[in-house]
């Protein structure tokens, strides 16, 4: 017998899943390959796939089944406005007395490990969990959900680059950066920081859609 909750737990580990760069864009979810390892039945997992859709993650295909979405380049722009009015609006309000850094820190460091191991797509996980804990310095649960499906979203247009590691190594250089002026206690100059780099990291994953 399925435990309460398993649906939630099963959209947690699918967006998990996406946002760790596990689940391609384009790739069909055979409900027969994932009820095993998610640990629900059938009819829990498309409960999950059903949530997924609505986050606009997954695409139900007539006759076809389930895939992954693939973000068009409208979608994607979308996302960055969104993420420059939440990340920006969170850091600059971010309490700097003491600073709250240790989580950016802690990204940052994951990001340059992945680098030395040339593990791009850690980098790049790294990277966006760098984003996610500047969010968690506004201290709300709320947003920070929201964060998390932005930043599935985000993981899905990754997923089309050529070459990841043009498109994640420089900016591991940015969000030290960015925290060093935060852990300075200069919040309103770390989110202008973090306003050119958003603009940057928007222009660079559009030229590297096919």
């Amino acid at each position: 017998m399925e435990k309460p909750g398993s649906a939630a737990r099963a959209v947690e580990q699918l967006r998990n899943s996406m946002i760790n760069g596990e689940l391609a864009p384009g790739t069909r979810l055979a409900e027969g390959s994932l009820t095993g390892p998610l640990g629900v039945s059938r009819n829990t997992l498309r409960e999950a796939f059903s949530t997924l859709i609505e986050e606009g993650l997954l695409v139900r295909r007539p006759h076809r089944g389930v895939f992954v979405a693939t973000l068009s380049p409208a979608q994607i722009a979308d996302i960055y406005r969104v993420r420059v009015l939440l990340e920006c609006s969170a850091l600059a309000q971010a309490p700097t007395d003491p600073p709250r850094a240790g989580g950016l820190r802690a990204a940052v460091t994951d990001a340059r490990r992945a680098i030395e191991a040339a593990d791009w797509r850690g980098v790049g996980t790294a990277n966006m969990h760098f984003h996610e804990q500047i969010v968690a310095l506004a201290g709300s649960p709320r947003l920070d959900t929201w964060m998390r499906q932005l930043t599935a979203e985000l993981r899905l247009a990754f997923g089309a680059a050529p070459d990841l590691e043009s498109l994640h190594r420089p900016f591991v250089a940015m969000n030290d950066d960015i925290a060093a002026a935060y852990e300075a206690g200069e919040a309103a100059r770390a989110a202008e920081m973090l306003r050119d780099y958003l603009l940057t990291s928007e222009r660079v994953v559009l030229g590297n859609l096919p």
